[in-house]
């Protein structure tokens, strides 16, 4: 698959199974070739299956470390009594141990059979010579008899229900929910709108009310969760802890107000444009035409159901959400569900979450020094905008750590004469987004609108850049949120102990925390530091913004040229010496954490971004990463050691560093560690097969075209290459790049990068 530039996976609901290839489309027919031999012929050998079952153990052990995932698990174990939802998708260890190689073979036998399939396929392709390759790959095996499913139905709820954990988390995750009927029943598409309407965006009922004037929680949002039979009207949240009950009150009061006063047609009206986006957002790649196809078929029945299903909500009036609501959303049928700090003081009811046709961006710049981008593509009714600018970690006071996200994040609250609930409002009502950019590079905003709607993507990005308010009630609430989001890092072990090599390896170098920052460094922060960040790094000089998508340059480029225009000149800033060489710690270090796995990490020092060997550097992280790479096989594969093990990179403009990671079972860490070290030894002795480069590189390559079908990566890459002094279309001769590499550029990469006695290794255990 990765010879000829694919990527492979599957994935397991509720319902279904799906694997699913992306490659370039003059391959489809290997991509059937290959789908076609794994569901249909595959041997199990009982040697694999054994390793594989290892694996899945630790996989099972490993969504037990993730507090969301233990949140579901009690969410969907608590609303449903007899539904198979009840049950974890992965499985329960205890039940899963048991199963024999003989109960996966019988299996597979019975369900693996054509008449259980659905194939779809999406893309640049020859349809007869697809439809042959599919006759003949799939149509050759013969139908099979396939038992019938018995799925029980959900008894009616008739008293609400609760389930508040208390474990070692720092922040309280939360979610109410209320049972509701299945996808093909006409009240769906109601509540869809409904759901959106209470907590779908900054602008949302729930948002605004909850988060945004109570102050009560950090995030909150709705969803219809309806993937078949039955379902859940949800809404969720994270908030401290000692706000959980006040937070679930105020959202209770909050839904008996609309269920009495019911809702505005401003309101539907911009729900129904949210949801009208989101169907263009799901088709904008081959991989989202090809799921929303699959999920129609599977699960309803029927290929045309977006239309009938856009057909239904044109008919909904703000009458059917009232009634929807109050049908549904009963407190006598309400699931509440928690998980909280074990240290927070609770109260005592506390039982009561494409490049082919793709043109150039054409460069223009302003006699201020500002850039703008332009690539008109029509094939899709979106437009994005993206203003960076230089900025990120390095241009932080040392004290302020931070100052990046939350800079970023206040650019998109009160700006010009409308506030932040307003700004949210404004651009929401449209069915657009607006949201931050924040880095270890670079800083700034991007909107994304239907076309028509492009005078208001261009007024909330204005404003932002021109007349921030930085007032003080959304700076606090902001900066919580951003403190709330550290903590959140913390109850993951996976990235708790990125960022505490991160730290180890970078030291007193800014690179040593992201843009995120830390705690002490966001406490520090003042709407008036902020203040002055933002007119040091918004500058004409220092400043690209590229917009991609469908527009009408004779209507818009004036109106960005006089929108840039009026940028201060003043000149590019500079950011902070990265100070000493790296690693700042170097050496063996361990940390205990209360956790059921162990990660293992080896850092060392890697390339900067643009550097000559940047383009090298990306081939040996692809070669160390990808699924079929020799460190993946042996690790993972051939002694089931490790759930997941990768290198990765942390670029700067001056530094960088490389890593390795894994995730093993307590009592591996040596062995997985033995293995990481054999392996950058195999690379450093020019041992790489010409077959493992040729995948890696059509793997890079692939990956890179499939970047560049949304008009929201073509523009943050070409704004970034703009910014960091590279051509703005470089992505054109990205594949050249890649294919210089050799297997003696590798093995000189990791014997300059990869030396011992330049090594920061980290093993985090229980």
């Amino acid at each position: 698959m990765q010879a000829h530039g694919g990527y492979i996976n599957a994935y397991t609901t509720f319902d279904r199974t799906v694997y699913y290839i992306d490659l370039p489309s003059e391959h489809t027919a290997v991509a059937i070739d290959l789908l076609a031999d794994a569901v249909l012929h595959s041997t199990l050998p009982a040697d694999e299956t054994a390793k594989e079952k290892d694996v899945i153990l630790r996989e099972i052990a490993m969504t037990k470390d993730d507090p969301d995932n233990r949140l579901w698990d009690a969410l969907f174990s608590t609303a449903f009594r007899e539904h198979p939802y009840r049950q974890p998708i992965i499985g329960h260890r205890d039940v899963f141990s048991s199963v024999t190689h003989a109960d996966l073979v019988g299996y597979y036998r019975a369900r693996y059979v054509p008449n259980n399939l659905v194939v779809v396929i999406v893309g640049d392709i020859d349809l007869a010579a697809t439809r042959a390759a599919v006759e003949q790959h799939f149509g050759a095996t013969p139908r099979a008899r396939l038992a019938p499913v018995l799925v029980p139905a959900e008894p009616l709820q008739l008293a609400p229900r609760s389930e508040h954990r208390f474990e070692d988390v720092e922040l309280t995750r939360g979610a109410l929910t209320w049972p509701i009927p299945g996808l093909t029943h006409d009240d769906a598409p109601i509540l869809d709108l409904l759901s959106t309407v209470l907590g779908g965006g900054d602008s949302s009922v729930l948002w605004q009310e909850i988060r945004e004037k109570a102050g009560l929680v950090h995030t909150i949002d709705a969803s219809s969760w309806n993937p078949g039979s039955s379902g859940l009207f949800c809404i969720g949240y994270t908030a401290d802890a000692d706000k959980r009950l006040a937070a679930t009150a105020a959202i209770e009061r909050v839904l008996a107000r609309c269920a009495t006063k019911g809702f505005t047609p401003a309101e539907l009206k911009k729900a129904l444009r949210q949801i009208v986006v989101g169907e263009i957002n799901s088709r904008k790649t081959m991989s989202g035409q090809a799921s929303r196809l699959g999920a129609a078929e599977v699960v309803v029945g029927d290929l045309d159901y977006s239309r009938s299903y856009f057909e239904q909500l044109r008919h909904v009036t703000t009458a059917d959400l009232q009634r929807v609501l109050k049908a549904y959303v009963s407190p006598a049928r309400l699931t509440s569900v928690s998980l909280n700090p074990k240290s927070a003081a609770l109260a005592a009811d506390a039982a009561a979450a494409v490049r082919t046709s793709t043109p150039d961006f054409e460069e223009i710049k302003l006699p201020n020094g500002a850039r703008l981008l332009l690539q008109p593509d029509h094939r899709l009714p979106n437009l994005h905008f993206r203003l960076a600018a230089n900025g990120g970690v390095l241009f932080e006071e040392p004290g302020q750590r931070g100052a990046t996200s939350l800079l970023g994040t206040m650019l998109t609250k009160d700006a010009g004469k409308r506030t932040a609930a307003q700004v949210a409002q404004f651009i929401e009502e449209v069915g657009g987004s607006f949201s931050p950019l924040a880095g270890n590079n670079s800083i700034g905003v991007a909107a994304e609108v239907l076309p028509p709607d492009w005078e208001r993507a261009l007024a909330v990005v204005a404003d932002a850049v021109l007349a921030p308010k930085f007032a003080a009630a959304t700076f606090a609430t902001e900066r919580d949120a951003q403190l709330a989001a550290l903590a959140q890092d913390a109850d993951d072990v996976v990235t708790l102990a990125r960022k505490l090599v991160r730290k180890k390896f970078f030291g007193a170098n800014p690179l040593g925390l992201d843009a995120s920052g830390d705690e002490a460094g966001v406490k520090a922060l003042t709407p008036a530091a902020l203040r002055a960040l933002h007119r040091r790094l918004f500058v004409a000089p220092n400043v690209v913004l590229a917009v991609a998508g469908d527009f009408d340059a004779r209507k818009l480029v004036p109106k960005l040229k006089a929108f840039l225009a009026r940028l201060p000149r003043g000149t590019a800033p500079a950011g902070r010496n990265p100070g000493a060489a790296l690693p700042a710690e170097v050496g063996d270090f361990v940390e205990q954490q209360p956790r059921e796995q162990a990660v293992v990490l080896q850092a060392f020092p890697g390339t900067r971004v643009h550097a000559e060997d940047h383009h090298v550097g990306e081939v040996a992280d692809e070669l160390f990463s990808g699924m079929a790479s020799r460190l993946f096989e042996r690790v993972r594969e051939e002694k089931g050691l490790a759930y997941f093990v990768r290198s990765g990179r942390v670029l700067g403009l001056d530094s960088g560093m490389f890593y390795f990671m894994a995730g093993t079972q307590p009592g591996k860490e040596g062995e997985v560690l033995a293995e990481i070290d054999a392996e950058i030894a195999r690379v450093q002795a020019g041992q790489v097969e010409e077959a493992e480069l040729r995948r890696c590189q059509a793997r890079l390559k692939a990956g890179q075209r499939q970047s560049m079908q949304t008009n929201s990566n073509r523009a943050l890459q070409a704004a970034l290459n703009t910014l960091q002094g590279q051509p703005v279309n470089a992505w054109r001769s990205y594949d050249a790049r890649i294919d210089a590499v050799t297997i003696a550029d590798l093995a000189k990469f990791a014997q300059t990068y990869f030396q011992r006695a330049r090594r920061t290794q980290l093993v985090v255990r229980p």
